[in-house]
């Protein structure tokens, strides 16, 4: 059975049939696609002190497979160093009305070498292969960028990669790099003057003819770690960056203010005629909403909040949940977050974007666990740490960090790595011991959320040591991968 699975998905990310293009004609086509037998995961040695070159993982899924819960296939990169992060595809869900385009190149940026990797699916879905290396000489000598982190495909063909800095990690020097439809450098997106202030992640709404990116930080301040003095320093961002679509001009910057540090990831809700969305904000674990004026410009308001948790031992006397990924469930009905130094993910109704309703919560990590040196404060001046269970007499370490959503909203994926230097600064465990992937089952009817304890894959047991699982992409597609025009 397991190889039928395989067989239907691999029709799902060619689409043979109809003479359609990748992916699905709307959301929810989608939401009624084949269930995930596979998922492909970055995972990082850079940093760890394990000198191997980092490695894409494809993981068993199917839990009528013989190896479900199993890493079945590692391709190496052929450098060490690169701190693969963020990926995408070649083509999805936007090119959907173009038969000749197909999904079959998984793109892996490396967030601190600067090189951009395509990965080649197309042969054979659970060991994908090497297909071509995008230098990043070539990149910096035709564009000046550097530090690429999220990739989309455009329904063009073009592939747009955001980068974060100049080669020297200078925020000044970051912009949006276009590759062509067989990765050769083509230029910048944006046109000439028109940079964010920060880079960091990015979504376009094309019937609204509108992108908006976000805003990380400087390179040359997050490579080293978190350093709150950073923040101070104006190193850090706190802004949203509306561009015309497909045209490149910055029309609009929202400044977030105190309450939209960190602005992270971001995403417009699924359907394309709607013109509102969310953005994380990492260090004030805040959700913003953004959303379209009747004259044609860009608010935002407070849309839902983590409210911080006063501790002991720790570096500060007040913990931000550090909201460091959410993404919404492709009826627009759900959005999940995951908070990774709390430790907890949690769900909300959107079925009313402007008042998000908490439905689900659950506990898999983060620093205020039993047994952790960290404790809470309550309100009535009591002290508290959380109770977090074993998986399959694993300990979990770390906190939620990446998450993944199944195409019907019923599964969501969990890895817990951030980025190599700040894993070593907050969960030292991670680099020791290596990070895992979680599944949740979920309650996309009535909301609720729970740990699945037949699922459990241990990077830990790596055979060239205990690696960092970060980002998961299906072979089909997903909701954080695939946008609809």
């Amino acid at each position: 059975m397991a190889t039928d699975v395989v067989a239907v998905q691999h029709a799902a990310v060619n689409d043979g049939c109809c003479k359609k293009g990748p992916g699905y004609a709307t959301p929810l086509e989608a939401m009624a696609g084949p269930r995930e037998s596979l998922i492909y995961v970055t995972c990082v040695y850079s940093g760890t002190g394990t000198e191997k070159p980092d490695y894409l993982a494809t993981v068993d899924v199917d839990p009528n497979s013989p190896t479900y819960s199993q890493v079945i296939h590692r391709l190496p990169m052929p450098h060490i160093g690169d701190e693969l992060h963020h990926s995408g595809w070649n083509s999805c869900s936007s090119c959907h009305s173009d038969p000749s385009a197909s999904r079959r190149f998984l793109v892996l940026p490396s967030l601190v070498s600067g090189r951009i990797y395509a990965i080649d699916t197309q042969k054979d879905l659970k060991a994908p292969t090497l297909h071509k290396v995008v230098d990043p000489k070539d990149i910096i000598a035709k564009t000046g960028l550097a530090y690429p982190h999220t990739a989309h495909c455009l329904a063009s063909g073009d592939i747009m990669v955001s980068c974060l800095g100049d080669k020297d990690g200078n925020a000044e020097g970051n912009g949006f790099l276009l590759l062509d439809s067989d990765f050769n450098v083509k230029g910048r997106w944006e046109k000439p003057g028109h940079s964010p202030l920060f880079g960091y992640d990015f979504w376009y709404q094309p019937r609204h003819k509108t992108m908006i990116s976000t805003s990380w930080g400087a390179p040359a301040a997050f490579t080293k770690g978190f350093n709150l003095q950073h923040v101070s320093d104006g190193l850090y961002g706190r802004h949203l960056h509306v561009y015309s679509w497909p045209d490149g001009e910055l029309k609009q910057t929202l400044d977030l203010g105190n309450t939209g540090l960190l602005p992270l990831e971001i995403r417009f809700l699924h359907d394309p005629s709607r013109d509102t969305g969310f953005v994380g904000c990492a260090l004030t674990s805040n959700m913003i909403r953004f959303f379209k004026n009747p004259d044609g410009s860009w608010s935002h308001e407070l849309s839902t909040s983590v409210k911080p948790l006063k501790v002991q031992n720790w570096i500060l006397p007040e913990m931000p949940g550090l909201i460091t990924d959410f993404l919404i469930s492709l009826d627009d009905h759900f959005l999940y977050l995951a908070n990774w130094l709390h430790g907890d993910i949690r769900q909300y109704n959107i079925k009313d974007p402007a008042n998000p309703r908490l439905t689900g919560q659950v506990w898999v990590g983060g620093l205020v666990r039993k047994g952790s040196n960290v404790v809470v404060e309550a309100d009535d001046g009591s002290t508290y740490q959380v109770d977090v269970p074993d998986v399959q007499g694993n300990q979990l370490r770390g906190g939620p960090q990446m998450i993944q959503l199944s195409l019907d909203g019923k599964r969501l994926y969990v890895t817990n790595s951030l980025f190599s230097t700040w894993d070593r600064q907050f969960y030292p465990e991670l680099v020791q011991k290596g990070s895992h992937i979680l599944q949740i089952d979920v309650n996309n009817e009535k909301g609720g959320l729970a740990i699945n304890d037949k699922f459990f894959v241990d990077f830990g047991a790596e055979p060239d040591g205990p690696s960092l699982a970060h980002e998961m992409r299906y072979p089909g597609g997903d909701c954080t991968s695939d946008i609809w025009i």
